[in-house]
């Protein structure tokens, strides 16, 4: 994956990197990605992992990358303890994000150094943050954009990869239309060469998405507009009908997925 971000960023590219949370919301995703015949990475937050159980997770993403014929890449979203990183790339996770970027300069640099350190023997992308990405709903209220001149020295200090960086996104929904800062970019670009990521995709405009690919977002990550259209869809379909048949019930689901992944990746790859 370390080379195919490279690609990217060469090439002012963009992967999509979808978060599942159980089979049906992965196999929505792989269907899009094998429909467009285009590349996805597929992401696993720990509490996705606690729920479906990390071999039964990592088992269900790499068959389903077969079964779909899917260039495709595993990836840890938001660890924020060494022992989970050690956890996936011992199972076979091609990427892992350490995620101390509410902890103090100094002491970020010195957790992900020791994940970079460890990574190095899997031969697996390394993604860190800097900066705060704001999480939508919470009460704690929390600003802080990622400086040029800090990312510079975190990037030399640590080795990383890629960087998520916080530009004006946000995890959750927005209750505005966002605004990001594309002028910081451009700036953080300039004073980086690795490939920049942007997390809280979820409800940025199209052509925003495009200007920040441009710029040099190499990776958006998309989670909750997956989750959301799978339950609305899902309550929907349930509140027309008393089917009791999973397998009757959630394709609509499913579909309502493929579509938005769909949409998407055409906004991504075009």
């Amino acid at each position: 994956m370390i080379s195919k971000l490279r690609e990217m960023q060469a090439n002012n590219a963009c992967l999509l990197a979808t978060n599942f949370y159980n089979y049906e919301t992965l196999r929505g995703i792989l269907r899009a990605a094998s429909n467009l015949n285009t590349p996805v990475i597929l992401q696993l937050t720990k509490s996705s992992i606690d729920y479906m159980g990390l071999s039964v997770a990592v088992n269900l993403a790499k068959s389903s990358l077969e079964e779909y014929n899917v260039e495709g890449w595993l990836h840890l979203d938001h660890s924020i303890t060494f022992e989970l990183v050690q956890e996936c790339l011992d199972m076979g996770f091609d990427s892992v994000m350490i995620d101390a970027s509410e902890k103090p300069l100094e002491e970020n640099i010195e957790i992900t150094q020791k994940v970079v350190e460890l990574a190095k023997q899997y031969g697996a992308n390394v993604e860190a943050e800097l900066g705060y990405i704001a999480k939508l709903g919470q009460s704690k209220e929390k600003t802080g954009f990622t400086d040029p001149e800090q990312a510079r020295y975190f990037v030399q200090q640590t080795g990383i990869n890629a960087l998520a960086i916080a530009i004006g996104s946000a995890h959750g929904f927005y209750v505005t239309e966002p605004k990001l800062d594309l002028n910081l970019l451009a700036k953080i670009r300039t004073s980086t060469n690795i490939p920049l990521v942007l997390h809280g995709g979820s409800g940025i405009p199209g052509n925003s998405l495009k200007e920040a690919i441009n710029l040099g977002i190499c990776k958006i990550n998309l989670a909750t507009e997956i989750k959301n259209i799978f339950m609305q869809t899902l309550k929907s379909s349930m509140s027309h009908n008393e089917d009791i048949d999973l397998r009757n019930v959630f394709p609509s689901a499913i579909e309502a997925v493929t579509e938005l992944v769909s949409e998407k990746l055409r906004i991504v790859n075009t």
